[in-house]
This record gives C-alpha cells, structure tokens and sequence, in this order.
C-alpha cells in the first residue's frame, strides 16, 4: 500500500505545481529538502524551494504542465527511492535548453507522523552528471 499513497502524494505535487498552488506543494517536501534547480543549483529549504517555483512559473510564463508517467518504487524502512518517468510541457516556453521528459529521482522520508515527505527532488536525474 505504500507504494500506492506515494504515487498518491506525487500526483498531487504535480496538480499543485500544474495550478501553481505552492502553499499546498510545500506540504509536500521536509523542512531540510533539497530541489535540483538544474545541475549545479540546488534550492535548500522549503522557503528556497517555493521562491524556486516561483521563478520556474515566471520562466515558462505560468504555462508548465508536469505529470509523472511511469514510476518504480524502492522502499526501505521509512524512506523510499521513487524513479519517474517526468513529462513536462509548457505552452509559452521562453527560449532555453529544456528537456521536456526526463527520468526523474525522488528520494521520501517518512516523518515523525507517519506522513511521506520529499526530501530530495531531483526532476533531471543521472544527467546531473554530465
């Protein structure tokens, strides 16, 4: 079943970037998280992360659409690896590189409640090492 509420919880990370809703998408991360910007620039912290989004919504003039087509879930204990099939598509994208699918890495924690949380949000994956 966790693998089910995880899917669960990243669908609605998604819907929330998709309606830029980030008071609801920082529920989604820990308080410590880290978010691939691009490689080489990390946001620290949910108040880096949503200042992150903020600007990634301006970036792709509030026309980024994300979902996750494919995931495979490795769970151990209280964290979880999540790797995802990321497709994301914008309307009015300004001119830059962009990969428009990616296969993503997520790494999860299980707080003190009980409730997944994302801790490193990697949307570009092993191509953060090149």
């Amino acid at each position: 079943m966790e693998i089910d509420e995880l899917k669960q919880i990243i669908k609605n990370a998604d819907t929330a970037i998709n309606r830029e809703d980030f008071d609801d998408l920082m529920d989604f991360y820990s308080d410590d998280a880290t978010l691939v910007i691009k490689p080489g620039m990390l946001a620290k912290g949910k108040e880096e992360i949503r200042r992150a989004f903020e600007a990634i919504a301006d970036y792709f003039n509030h026309s980024l659409i994300v979902n996750q087509e494919k995931m495979a879930i490795i769970e151990a204990g209280d964290t979880a690896l999540v790797i995802a099939n990321a497709k994301l598509s914008a309307n009015q994208k300004t001119n830059s590189e962009f990969s428009m699918e990616r296969n993503a890495t997520y790494v999860f924690k299980k707080d003190l409640k009980g409730t997944w949380r994302c801790i490193i949000d990697n949307s570009y994956g092993a191509e953060i090492l090149e």
